[in-house]
Protein backbone atom coordinates (compact mmCIF):
# COMPACT_ATOMS: atom_id res chain seq x y z
CA UNK A 1 0.00 0.00 0.00
CA UNK A 2 2.99 2.10 0.64
CA UNK A 3 5.39 2.82 -2.14
CA UNK A 4 9.29 3.40 -1.09
CA UNK A 5 9.14 6.93 -1.58
CA UNK A 6 6.11 7.29 0.71
CA UNK A 7 8.26 5.68 3.58
CA UNK A 8 10.84 7.83 2.74
CA UNK A 9 8.95 10.49 2.97
CA UNK A 10 7.68 9.23 6.74
CA UNK A 11 11.31 8.86 7.71
CA UNK A 12 11.95 12.69 6.80
CA UNK A 13 9.07 14.33 7.40
CA UNK A 14 7.28 12.72 10.67
CA UNK A 15 4.02 12.47 8.82
CA UNK A 16 1.80 10.97 6.15
CA UNK A 17 -1.18 11.16 4.38
CA UNK A 18 -2.99 7.76 3.13
CA UNK A 19 -6.15 7.34 0.98
CA UNK A 20 -9.13 5.42 1.11
CA UNK A 21 -7.67 3.34 4.77
CA UNK A 22 -10.79 1.65 4.98
CA UNK A 23 -13.63 0.64 2.67
CA UNK A 24 -16.71 2.03 2.19
CA UNK A 25 -18.78 -0.63 4.56
CA UNK A 26 -16.42 0.05 6.76
CA UNK A 27 -16.38 3.86 6.73
CA UNK A 28 -20.12 3.72 7.05
CA UNK A 29 -20.43 1.55 10.12
CA UNK A 30 -17.92 3.68 11.94
CA UNK A 31 -19.90 6.46 10.78
CA UNK A 32 -23.07 5.04 12.13
CA UNK A 33 -21.80 4.16 15.59
CA UNK A 34 -19.98 6.89 15.92
CA UNK A 35 -23.00 9.27 15.72
CA UNK A 36 -24.85 6.86 17.92
CA UNK A 37 -22.65 7.76 20.95
CA UNK A 38 -23.11 10.96 20.29
CA UNK A 39 -26.44 10.97 20.31
CA UNK A 40 -26.31 9.08 23.78
CA UNK A 41 -24.11 11.75 24.85
CA UNK A 42 -27.51 13.48 24.90
CA UNK A 43 -28.03 12.05 28.48
CA UNK A 44 -24.56 12.70 29.88
CA UNK A 45 -24.27 15.97 32.09
CA UNK A 46 -20.96 15.71 32.86
CA UNK A 47 -17.44 14.07 31.27
CA UNK A 48 -17.33 10.37 32.65
CA UNK A 49 -14.99 7.40 31.37
CA UNK A 50 -16.28 7.34 27.85
CA UNK A 51 -17.06 11.30 26.93
CA UNK A 52 -15.20 14.48 27.43
CA UNK A 53 -17.53 16.75 26.89
CA UNK A 54 -17.20 20.38 25.56
CA UNK A 55 -17.98 23.56 27.08
CA UNK A 56 -21.73 24.44 26.21
CA UNK A 57 -22.82 20.96 25.99
CA UNK A 58 -26.42 20.24 26.65
CA UNK A 59 -28.93 17.53 25.60
CA UNK A 60 -30.04 19.57 23.11
CA UNK A 61 -27.44 20.73 21.95
CA UNK A 62 -24.71 17.68 22.36
CA UNK A 63 -20.92 19.35 22.57
CA UNK A 64 -17.95 17.10 22.58
CA UNK A 65 -14.02 16.94 22.40
CA UNK A 66 -13.81 13.44 22.62
CA UNK A 67 -15.14 9.59 22.59
CA UNK A 68 -12.48 7.90 25.13
CA UNK A 69 -11.15 4.55 24.24
CA UNK A 70 -13.95 4.06 21.37
CA UNK A 71 -12.14 0.54 20.68
CA UNK A 72 -13.51 -0.36 23.82
CA UNK A 73 -17.29 1.17 23.39
CA UNK A 74 -17.94 -0.95 20.12
CA UNK A 75 -16.09 -3.71 18.63
CA UNK A 76 -16.28 -1.91 15.19
CA UNK A 77 -12.86 0.60 15.86
CA UNK A 78 -10.91 -2.43 16.85
CA UNK A 79 -12.27 -4.57 14.35
CA UNK A 80 -11.13 -1.90 11.73
CA UNK A 81 -7.68 -1.16 13.05
CA UNK A 82 -7.09 -4.80 12.83
CA UNK A 83 -8.48 -5.94 9.30
CA UNK A 84 -8.20 -2.92 6.80
CA UNK A 85 -5.69 -1.26 5.09
CA UNK A 86 -4.33 0.77 8.15
CA UNK A 87 -2.83 -2.81 9.59
CA UNK A 88 -0.83 -2.96 6.23
CA UNK A 89 0.27 0.95 6.75
CA UNK A 90 1.63 0.16 10.60
CA UNK A 91 3.39 -3.40 9.82
CA UNK A 92 5.28 -1.41 6.93
CA UNK A 93 6.32 1.54 9.61
CA UNK A 94 6.64 -0.09 12.66
CA UNK A 95 7.28 -3.71 11.89
CA UNK A 96 5.51 -7.33 12.15
CA UNK A 97 5.25 -7.20 15.60
CA UNK A 98 2.32 -3.66 16.20
CA UNK A 99 0.47 -3.36 19.37
CA UNK A 100 -1.84 -0.50 20.29
CA UNK A 101 -1.09 1.90 22.96
CA UNK A 102 -4.87 3.65 22.95
CA UNK A 103 -7.52 5.44 20.92
CA UNK A 104 -9.69 8.18 21.11
CA UNK A 105 -12.23 9.64 18.71
CA UNK A 106 -11.95 13.37 18.66
CA UNK A 107 -15.21 14.82 18.11
CA UNK A 108 -14.38 18.29 17.80
CA UNK A 109 -17.70 20.14 17.96
CA UNK A 110 -18.82 23.04 15.52
CA UNK A 111 -18.96 26.44 15.87
CA UNK A 112 -15.73 26.85 17.96
CA UNK A 113 -15.30 23.08 19.24
CA UNK A 114 -11.86 23.08 21.37
CA UNK A 115 -8.24 23.12 19.73
CA UNK A 116 -5.47 20.75 20.80
CA UNK A 117 -2.58 22.89 21.38
CA UNK A 118 0.88 22.11 20.33
CA UNK A 119 2.51 19.60 21.35
CA UNK A 120 4.38 15.94 20.54
CA UNK A 121 3.19 12.82 21.91
CA UNK A 122 6.37 11.51 23.27
CA UNK A 123 6.12 13.79 25.84
CA UNK A 124 2.97 12.10 27.44
CA UNK A 125 4.58 9.41 27.12
CA UNK A 126 8.21 8.19 26.43
CA UNK A 127 9.27 4.79 25.53
CA UNK A 128 11.96 2.86 25.26
CA UNK A 129 12.49 3.22 21.64
CA UNK A 130 10.50 5.85 19.24
CA UNK A 131 8.75 3.20 16.98
CA UNK A 132 5.40 4.89 17.90
CA UNK A 133 2.93 6.72 15.88
CA UNK A 134 -0.52 7.99 15.50
CA UNK A 135 -3.00 7.31 12.82
CA UNK A 136 -6.05 9.93 12.65
CA UNK A 137 -8.55 8.23 10.24
CA UNK A 138 -10.98 11.03 8.98
CA UNK A 139 -14.64 10.20 9.62
CA UNK A 140 -15.88 12.84 7.50
CA UNK A 141 -14.09 15.47 5.37
CA UNK A 142 -12.00 17.33 7.09
CA UNK A 143 -11.65 21.27 5.47
CA UNK A 144 -9.17 24.28 6.56
CA UNK A 145 -12.34 25.26 8.91
CA UNK A 146 -12.92 22.60 10.64
CA UNK A 147 -9.70 22.24 12.66
CA UNK A 148 -7.64 19.89 10.90
CA UNK A 149 -4.39 18.26 12.43
CA UNK A 150 -1.59 20.50 11.65
CA UNK A 151 2.15 19.14 11.95
CA UNK A 152 5.54 21.04 11.64
CA UNK A 153 7.75 18.64 8.67
CA UNK A 154 10.94 17.34 10.43
CA UNK A 155 10.65 18.39 13.97
CA UNK A 156 10.03 14.63 15.18
CA UNK A 157 14.23 14.54 14.43
CA UNK A 158 14.73 17.59 16.52
CA UNK A 159 14.62 18.50 20.52
CA UNK A 160 11.44 17.24 22.69
CA UNK A 161 10.16 20.66 23.90
CA UNK A 162 9.39 21.39 27.46
CA UNK A 163 5.84 20.76 27.48
CA UNK A 164 5.53 22.64 31.17
CA UNK A 165 3.98 26.05 32.64
CA UNK A 166 5.64 29.02 34.47
CA UNK A 167 5.43 26.58 37.42
CA UNK A 168 7.32 23.97 35.88
CA UNK A 169 3.83 21.59 36.22
CA UNK A 170 3.07 19.28 33.14
CA UNK A 171 0.44 21.21 30.95
CA UNK A 172 0.41 19.04 27.65
CA UNK A 173 1.24 21.94 25.31
CA UNK A 174 4.62 23.68 24.12
CA UNK A 175 5.26 27.63 24.74
CA UNK A 176 4.50 29.03 21.38
CA UNK A 177 7.78 31.21 22.36
CA UNK A 178 9.89 28.44 22.07
CA UNK A 179 12.43 29.01 20.03
CA UNK A 180 12.51 25.31 18.71
CA UNK A 181 8.48 25.79 17.74
CA UNK A 182 9.24 26.51 14.15
CA UNK A 183 5.43 28.21 13.36
CA UNK A 184 6.36 29.01 9.79
CA UNK A 185 7.21 25.59 8.40
CA UNK A 186 2.96 24.15 9.60
CA UNK A 187 1.58 21.85 7.07
CA UNK A 188 -2.40 21.37 7.37
CA UNK A 189 -4.07 18.23 6.70
CA UNK A 190 -6.99 17.89 4.90
CA UNK A 191 -8.74 14.84 3.15
CA UNK A 192 -12.18 13.28 2.62
CA UNK A 193 -13.75 10.75 5.10
CA UNK A 194 -12.18 7.26 4.68
CA UNK A 195 -8.14 9.12 4.46
CA UNK A 196 -6.13 9.26 7.50
CA UNK A 197 -2.80 10.96 8.55
CA UNK A 198 0.27 9.13 9.89
CA UNK A 199 2.04 11.15 12.05
CA UNK A 200 5.32 10.20 14.11
CA UNK A 201 5.62 9.73 18.13
CA UNK A 202 7.96 13.01 18.31
CA UNK A 203 6.32 15.46 15.44
CA UNK A 204 4.91 18.66 16.70
CA UNK A 205 1.19 18.84 15.87
CA UNK A 206 -1.87 20.72 17.10
CA UNK A 207 -5.31 21.70 15.21
CA UNK A 208 -7.26 24.73 15.73
CA UNK A 209 -10.85 25.44 16.82
CA UNK A 210 -13.70 24.20 14.69
CA UNK A 211 -15.08 27.09 12.89
CA UNK A 212 -17.44 25.06 10.47
CA UNK A 213 -20.98 23.77 11.09
CA UNK A 214 -20.29 20.17 11.80
CA UNK A 215 -18.30 18.02 13.70
CA UNK A 216 -14.80 17.18 12.82
CA UNK A 217 -14.86 13.89 13.88
CA UNK A 218 -10.86 11.67 13.80
CA UNK A 219 -10.56 8.73 15.30
CA UNK A 220 -6.91 8.50 16.70
CA UNK A 221 -5.29 4.97 17.19
CA UNK A 222 -1.75 5.73 19.26
CA UNK A 223 0.01 2.55 17.79
CA UNK A 224 3.96 1.01 18.72
CA UNK A 225 6.40 -1.06 18.19
CA UNK A 226 5.55 -4.41 20.53
CA UNK A 227 9.43 -4.07 21.35
CA UNK A 228 8.57 0.15 23.10
CA UNK A 229 8.24 -0.26 26.32
CA UNK A 230 7.01 2.66 28.21
CA UNK A 231 9.36 4.54 30.85
CA UNK A 232 7.55 5.76 34.12
CA UNK A 233 5.57 8.76 34.27
CA UNK A 234 3.03 8.05 31.73
CA UNK A 235 -1.15 8.53 32.13
CA UNK A 236 -2.04 5.30 30.22
CA UNK A 237 -4.33 3.27 32.23
CA UNK A 238 -2.08 0.02 31.61
CA UNK A 239 0.78 1.62 33.51
CA UNK A 240 -1.37 1.13 36.82
CA UNK A 241 -2.35 -2.62 36.35
CA UNK A 242 -0.77 -5.29 38.08
CA UNK A 243 1.85 -7.50 36.27
CA UNK A 244 -0.37 -10.13 35.18
CA UNK A 245 -3.39 -7.93 34.32
CA UNK A 246 -0.36 -5.80 32.33
CA UNK A 247 0.65 -9.32 30.65
CA UNK A 248 -3.19 -9.66 29.45
CA UNK A 249 -4.08 -6.41 28.80
CA UNK A 250 -1.02 -6.62 26.48
CA UNK A 251 -2.13 -9.67 24.45
CA UNK A 252 -5.93 -7.94 24.44
CA UNK A 253 -4.02 -4.53 22.32
CA UNK A 254 -1.82 -6.67 19.87
CA UNK A 255 -2.81 -5.82 16.42
CA UNK A 256 -0.90 -7.93 14.46
CA UNK A 257 2.21 -10.12 15.39
CA UNK A 258 3.76 -10.78 18.64
CA UNK A 259 4.27 -9.55 21.89
CA UNK A 260 7.95 -9.19 23.36
CA UNK A 261 9.75 -8.95 26.82
CA UNK A 262 13.04 -8.00 25.34
CA UNK A 263 12.17 -4.20 25.32
CA UNK A 264 14.42 -2.26 22.44
CA UNK A 265 16.17 0.30 23.96
CA UNK A 266 17.28 3.69 22.01
CA UNK A 267 19.21 6.93 22.99
CA UNK A 268 16.29 9.29 22.81
CA UNK A 269 15.90 12.44 24.67
CA UNK A 270 13.52 12.06 27.04
CA UNK A 271 11.06 14.13 29.37
CA UNK A 272 8.67 12.33 31.80
CA UNK A 273 5.30 14.52 32.43
CA UNK A 274 5.34 14.64 35.65
CA UNK A 275 4.52 16.75 37.83
CA UNK A 276 0.88 16.40 36.58
CA UNK A 277 -1.87 19.02 35.69
CA UNK A 278 -4.18 19.60 38.30
CA UNK A 279 -6.75 17.57 36.00
CA UNK A 280 -4.91 15.01 33.42
CA UNK A 281 -8.03 13.18 32.48
CA UNK A 282 -7.44 13.69 29.11
CA UNK A 283 -4.87 15.70 26.62
CA UNK A 284 -7.81 19.06 27.05
CA UNK A 285 -8.57 18.87 30.20
CA UNK A 286 -4.18 18.09 30.93
CA UNK A 287 -3.63 21.72 28.54
CA UNK A 288 -6.52 23.11 30.87
CA UNK A 289 -5.79 22.64 33.98
CA UNK A 290 -2.46 23.59 33.24
CA UNK A 291 -2.60 26.92 31.90
CA UNK A 292 -1.66 26.15 28.70
CA UNK A 293 -0.41 29.15 26.55
CA UNK A 294 -2.21 29.02 23.44
CA UNK A 295 -0.45 29.17 19.85
CA UNK A 296 -3.44 29.43 17.94
CA UNK A 297 -4.81 32.29 20.26
CA UNK A 298 -1.21 34.69 18.84
CA UNK A 299 -1.16 32.88 15.92
CA UNK A 300 -5.23 34.04 15.05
Amino acid sequence: MLSTDDVAFYRENGYLMVENAVTPAQLDALQRVTHDLIEKSRAITESNDIYDLDDGHSAANPRLTRIKLPHKQHPVYQETLVNSRITTVLKTLLGPNVALSTAKLNTKAPGGGAAVEWHQDWAFYPHTNDDLLAVGLMLGDVDEANGPLQVIPGSHKGPVLAHTNADGVFCGAVDPSDPDFHKDKIVTLTGKAGSMTVHHVRTLHGSAPNMSDRNRLILFYECLAADAWPLVGGASYYQRLPQRELWEDLHTRMICGQPTTQPRVEANPVRVPLPPAPDAGSIFKTQKSGGARSAFAMMG
